[in-house]
């Protein structure tokens, strides 16, 4: 696997001018930050070799490299979902990858469902840490300690000096910010009610199929991880009868994405 992962950085790095410091995995309706990129450099996944396709309408499937806030970044325009099929190593591959390209910082983001009753749709959520409700883990199996420990803390898995960065640049841009803890679980189903108050209860915030394998996996080779979800729609909908779709979820969060990429850029920028 670590062959698999050098040399598709290798293959990357043959083909771009500057080799990336900071990581971005943008989620549904949350792509376009990619297109904010300067000099930017796109490879479709189908073109790198050992990538996965995402196969998710709102994911366009490409790879950005680029400057954002003055830094060499690489965006993932679309992220794998474990739901599509693909083991965890497929999922976490690319994050994989990008250590090889000498990636130190990961931003993630997501659409989330929301469970805190104090949150509404179009709230953004800094996360502050997660729960781990997938079937699996990413790092089961033989662990390679060039990759990094075989039973990794995740204590302080979301970087502390970054949330408190993110929370004053929002303050700064009077932008209104929650914080709270995000669980992952597989899909594709969105949730039942009932899941809905059983993840409350365990203390999540908001919920989505995300996010948390990709967050483990660079977490275990030292890369400093920040991440945003936009929550898409309220714990008690609006609409008793009504139900929630993919491209609601989409509709919300390409709206909120404008303050999102501030926050992101901002951030980015004071490294």
């Amino acid at each position: 696997m670590i062959e698999k992962f050098k040399s598709t950085a290798t293959f990357l790095k043959e083909r771009i001018k500057n080799e990336p410091e900071i990581g971005i995995i943008l989620g549904s309706g949350l792509g376009g930050l990619a297109n904010k990129l300067e000099d930017a450099i796109a490879f479709e996944y189908k073109n790198i070799p050992n990538f996965p396709v995402s196969t998710v309408e709102g994911h366009s499937g490409k790879l950005v490299f680029g400057k954002l806030g003055g830094k060499n970044v690489v965006a993932m325009q679309g992220r794998f979902h474990f739901y599509e099929g693909y083991p965890m190593d497929v999922v976490t591959f690319p994050v994989r990858v990008m250590k090889f390209l000498g990636v130190k910082y990961l931003f993630v983001s997501n659409a989330a469902g929301g469970l805190n009753p104090d949150f509404k749709a179009g709230d953004m959520m800094i996360i502050n840490d997660h729960i781990n409700y997938f079937p699996t883990n990413p790092l089961i199996g033989k662990n390679y300690n060039e990759l990094g420990p075989r039973f990794p803390d995740m204590s302080k898995t979301y970087n502390r000096e970054l949330i408190a960065k993110a929370k004053e640049i929002a303050k700064q841009n009077n932008l209104k910010v929650q914080e709270g803890i995000y669980i992952g679980s597989s899909g594709p189903t969105l949730e039942t009610p009932a899941e809905y108050r059983l993840f409350h209860k365990f203390g999540a915030d908001a919920t989505g199929m995300s996010t948390v394998p990709e967050v483990i996996v660079a977490h275990h080779m030292g890369i400093k991880c920040f991440g945003m979800s936009v929550i898409t729609n309220g714990s008690e909908p609006a609409d008793p009868n009504g139900e929630t779709t993919h491209d609601e979820v989409q509709d919300v969060a390409g709206s909120v994405e404008p303050k999102m990429t501030l926050i992101f850029t901002e951030l980015i920028k004071s490294l």
